[in-house]
């Protein structure tokens, strides 16, 4: 989100305009705030934990710091898919956790205005869709817009936080 003036001087804050950076999940692009975003780096070795849900795949040593992954497909119901040449893992700030998350294929940065985002839609009471912040509609395509605070819920973030804490042990 940025901050603008108003004819008041006021300052407040705008929609979600703002850079993301895209990545692919099956055939479908998302996009993250690029703030949120710490770094990419290509898979490598995780090391599994025990009893943490399947979409969390483990944990990785990165320069030191142990750092949990989860497999954002798995995560959002999807079928898992063989990792390739593309596959990533985008390194995110959650709160006060770093964690990683899979994803497909890294697109690039693009920077997306408030009028080129719709809000989520609405598919009745019991589709949740409170992790999208909103639908980005830029170069002929739909990005769906993630609020990854969201995406990992208060639950998940217990579970992943444990396993960093239980493998730095």
């Amino acid at each position: 989100m940025t901050q603008t003036a108003t004819d008041a001087g006021a300052v407040t804050l705008t929609d979600k305009g703002g850079k993301y950076l895209t990545f692919m999940l099956a055939k479908e692009t998302y996009g993250v705030e690029i703030l949120k975003v710490r770094e990419i780096i290509g898979m490598m070795s995780i090391t599994a934990v025990p009893r943490t849900p399947a979409f969390v795949k483990g944990v990785i040593n990165l320069r030191g710091k142990v750092i949990p992954v989860m497999d954002l497909r798995l995560k959002f119901t999807m079928d898992e898919a063989e990792h390739t040449d593309e596959t990533c893992i985008i390194v995110v700030q959650v709160g006060s956790l770093e964690m990683g998350v899979i994803v497909d294929k890294v697109s690039e940065v693009r920077y997306i205005v408030d009028e080129e985002i719709e809000e989520a839609p609405q598919f009745g009471g019991n589709v949740d869709t409170e992790f999208i912040l909103g639908m980005g509609k830029s170069g002929g395509c739909v990005t769906i817009l993630l609020n990854i605070d969201k995406v990992i819920s208060t639950s998940d973030l217990a579970v992943l936080t444990d396993a960093s804490d239980d493998d730095a042990e």
